[in-house]
């Protein structure tokens, strides 16, 4: 398919054009979202690359019953980074950054509704992510607590332990840039849609978007005031946390699990987005049930502030709530199966093109179903009470925001990466690229499955040498090991085709949002002139004035 633009009527007038910026102050200074964007982009990968260095010290370590590669004190210290590193400073940011560039570019808009904002989002990532990584140059080193930093083990005086100091002040700097960032996406997306861009036709992506940016700023203030409490205990002596003079080691799990659940949703619902533009572009249909999509979105969205608790089934918070919370988390899972059904009913009879983008996107959909069913399982109570805290959590986990969240954004990558530089990724890398995560990352986490039922606790920084344990945690070494080599083949890819790529066209992939009816990569104003929108894909309106955008029209 070939997309024809029509003539411009002589009564519209093209937007004037903005002075391109140069130089590499100018990004420092930048409030281009695209620019921006990039930011966000690039610096998650420097994170990436961090956070799996720490992973692979950690399975490193794990390879081999009572090993003594790293010291406990080391071992908990990379296992807190890891875990805070992937999710506040790889793949929210990445998520965020894709946001950032897109949602004008799709809405038909210059910019974000607050640039200036939009700048300090991401510099106070940036420098909270420093803040975070400075604890390591600390006498006591970086934070040993997990990700999470439950209480009392949080609560020692600064004086004794500066870690989780700087991790708390890193991720409270962190949730104040998100916050902003979730404000300005919601202003942006309700404010300055283009003409004929209703909300029944926002990209599906934009839908995700906002409802994220919603969840952003009803969640991320509880955790911030959690961190604002456990930097009053330990800096101040209060003892908010503190069981011993009169606080409560629960509370901070209520505080923590009341952001942290929304949370993961936050960080897969721009990825359920990328996957509703990918699949459709890829199958040559129009998305099958795009009100059920943008509708379950919502849903999911609603639900998820009310299901933090299935973390808590363990610490005795009677049958009356575990019931609630039981049956509220498998509630849950309906609107998200009601997305998968709907992306593989857009594929069934599409004629379906394997590039890289889909082969990413479709592999999402089967690692995540894999992660979203044993997250039913567990929250079955007596199932939890069996595999709580052990490797089958680990694993669970990970499937759900590396199987689902990292699959999808490197779909998002391979298909956006054209209009953001330029240039084409390489298919054939990027096929050895694909097909090495798929095996790494399965090799890595499926079998910590029945490592978990098998009864090996999770963070535990060595392990005795029980029947089949050894060998099980070394197949999951040396996957993770398999999955590194793929990120490196993955960086590779982009630094050699940024030189040496295929130049791209506009639209190389004939999709159908407006992002693709600017230049690649688009100017500073983003767009001469806004195509009109008539429907859903307005790019497909363009080439075909005589056939409309019907819900179900099949692309030809």
């Amino acid at each position: 398919m070939s997309t024809r633009i029509p003539i411009v009527p002589e009564n519209v007038k093209p937007l004037p054009a903005l002075k391109e910026n140069e130089g590499m102050l100018t990004w420092v200074a930048s409030i281009d979202h695209k620019q921006i964007g990039i930011m966000y982009i690039i610096v998650s990968m420097i994170y990436f690359l961090i956070g799996g260095l720490e992973a692979l010290l950690i399975r490193t370590q794990l390879a081999q019953p009572e090993n003594a590669f790293l010291s406990p004190e080391v071992f908990n210290q990379m296992f807190t980074m890891h875990g805070t590193t992937m999710i506040f400073f790889v793949v929210m940011p990445l998520l965020i950054g894709m946001g950032v560039y897109l949602v004008p570019l799709m809405i038909g808009a210059r910019d974000m509704a607050f640039p200036r904002l939009n700048a300090l989002s991401f510099w106070l990532v940036v420098f909270g992510g420093i803040l975070l990584y400075y604890s390591f140059f600390t006498q006591s080193g970086a934070s040993e607590v997990g990700w999470f930093a439950y209480a009392p083990l949080s609560e020692k005086p600064f004086s004794l332990n500066k870690g989780p100091t700087y991790w708390a002040l890193g991720l409270l700097a962190t949730g104040i840039g998100s916050i902003a960032s979730g404000l300005n996406n919601i202003v942006t997306i309700l404010t300055l849609r283009t003409a004929g861009m209703t909300m029944r036709r926002l990209p599906l992506f934009v839908w995700m978007i906002l409802v994220t940016s919603f969840l952003i700023i009803f969640v991320f203030p509880i955790i911030a005031s959690a961190f604002s409490m456990m930097l009053l205990d330990r800096l101040l002596g209060a003892t908010f946390f503190t069981p011993a003079h009169g606080g409560s080691a629960i509370l901070w799990q209520h505080f923590f699990w009341g952001f942290g659940h929304p949370e993961v949703y936050i960080l897969v619902l721009p990825a359920f987005g990328i996957i509703s533009e990918v699949i459709p572009v890829f199958s040559r249909k129009p998305i099958y049930g795009y009100e059920f999509i943008a509708g379950s979105t919502v849903a999911i969205g609603l639900l998820s502030l009310g299901v933090w608790a299935h973390h808590m089934f363990a610490v005795g918070l009677g049958n009356v709530a575990n019931v609630y919370f039981a049956l509220a988390s498998m509630l849950i899972a309906i609107p998200t199966g009601i997305k998968i059904l709907n992306w593989i009913a857009t594929m069934w009879g599409g004629k379906i093109w394997f590039a890289t983008p889909m082969l990413f996107a479709t592999a999402f959909i089967i690692e995540f179903v894999i992660g979203g069913l044993t997250g039913v399982a567990i929250a079955s109570v007596p199932i939890d009470w069996v595999v709580t805290d052990s490797y089958f959590i680990v694993a669970h986990f990970h499937y759900v925001l590396f199987g689902g969240s990292i699959f999808a954004i490197f779909a998002g990558v391979y298909y956006w990466f054209p209009k953001f530089s330029g240039r084409m990724l390489s298919e054939t890398i990027g096929k050895w690229h694909f097909w090495l995560t798929v095996v790494g990352f399965n090799m890595t986490f499926f079998i910590q499955h029945f490592l978990g039922v098998m009864g090996m606790p999770r963070r535990v920084y060595t392990y005795h040498d029980f029947p089949y344990w050894g060998s099980m945690n070394m197949i999951s070494t040396i996957g993770a090991f398999v999955l590194a080599i793929s990120v490196i083949i993955f960086m590779w890819n982009v630094r050699y085709s940024l030189k040496h790529g295929k130049k791209a066209p506009d639209n190389p992939w004939n999709a159908w949002t407006l992002e693709w009816a600017t230049t690649s990569p688009p100017a500073v104003h983003n767009f001469d002139l806004v195509p009109p929108v008539r429907g859903r894909r307005p790019l497909w309106d363009l080439a075909h004035p005589d056939n409309p955008d019907e819900p179900n029209a099949k692309i030809v």
